[in-house]
């Protein structure tokens, strides 16, 4: 009995030391997101969260919901920007709608195939205008992280570029994207993800374009006979916290934030890469889908096609910021010799 008690004080006593050597965190973000735990963008953020406890000796400490755990798309960038959730690693194609200038990212080839180039893009002077854009809209925008790109399937051959001629693609709710189409001849319409898949079977459209891992998770390649990897849309993420909570920060922590995203960004995009490679390996053995890889002339032919009507229609929506984004992306591209 007297053990016991002894042996009963000890581990309190040590519980207790250990709870004095782990001091509750000063500042706590709740962050949501979309994916998976298993998906990359998940296994990034843990990294984050990581270095950051690990370099502010436990006084910042990230709490992570994947999975839409704290809501839809539309409910964490609101419960960001209202303070709700203190912040949110969201694709930018769900931002449109809270900051149009981040719709210059649906332009197709807006970034070179060249990942070294892509980067230099995005850590630039533009990649940093975009993220300044964000807080005129109750955002602070700390990095862009790269999620993969879209390529295209059909039921119909995508031979060339004129194979797209007179064919109908489901695309995002975009008129960037719908443009994006008609400037090759083939015509696009908005449907829900969820009814997607349906639609492909069906043939409510002929084809549709995402990144390769979400075509081979979603099962498409199933009901497509034809895929084409063009690597013509962006599926860039952008890291946004709540301005209120990240203006108590010290400037310090900030700083060390800002720097664990960066940081984490080469082994995010490897992964990405790698699980759009995976997704390839299982399009191709299923025998269901004709696999083509588009070279670099293709691609640029499609570029060349596409990217007038898809920069209309976004300075259409853009105005005189649009203006000067465009202006500042084309500037600095043409620096790449890209």
């Amino acid at each position: 009995m007297f053990r016991t008690v002894i042996a009963a004080a000890a581990a309190l006593a040590l519980a207790a030391s250990a709870a004095f050597a782990q001091p509750k965190a000063k500042y706590t973000a709740k962050i949501g997101h979309l994916e998976a735990a298993t998906q990359p963008r998940h296994q990034g953020l843990i990294k984050v969260a990581e270095l950051v406890k690990t370099r502010t000796n436990g006084e910042v400490e990230f709490q992570l919901f994947p999975s839409s755990q704290l809501g839809n798309a539309r409910q964490m960038i609101e419960g960001t920007q209202l303070g709700t959730e203190e912040g949110t690693v969201m694709p930018a194609a769900f931002l449109g709608g809270f900051n149009p200038a981040i719709s210059i990212l649906d332009i197709p080839y807006i970034f070179p195939s060249d990942r070294a180039a892509a980067q230099k893009l995005r850590a630039g002077p533009f990649g940093k205008a975009l993220l300044d854009s964000f807080s005129s809209r109750g955002f602070v925008a700390i990095a862009l992280w790269p999620n993969g790109r879209k390529s295209l399937t059909s039921n119909k051959p995508l031979d060339s570029l004129e194979a797209l001629r007179g064919q109908k693609f489901r695309v995002m709710d975009s008129k960037i994207l719908i443009e994006q189409f008609a400037a090759v001849n083939a015509s696009a319409v908005a449907i829900n993800f969820g009814e997607l898949y349906t639609a492909l079977q069906t043939g409510v459209v002929d084809g549709e374009e995402n990144p390769l891992d979400t075509i081979s998770t979603m099962k498409f390649h199933e009901v497509q006979k034809y895929l084409v990897v063009t690597e013509h849309g962006a599926m860039e993420d952008v890291v946004l916290f709540n301005p209120g909570w990240w203006k108590k920060l010290p400037a310090a922590h900030r700083a060390t934030i800002v720097k664990a995203f960066n940081e984490v960004r080469p082994e995010f995009e490897k992964n990405k890469d790698a699980a759009q490679e995976k997704a390839l390996e299982i399009i191709r053995a299923s025998g269901k889908t004709n696999v083509r890889v588009a070279d670099e002339k293709e691609r640029a032919r499609l570029r060349d096609a596409m990217y007038p009507r898809a920069r209309a229609a976004y300075l259409e929506r853009g105005g005189a910021e649009g203006q000067k984004l465009i202006a500042l992306y084309e500037q600095e591209r043409k620096k790449l010799g890209k």
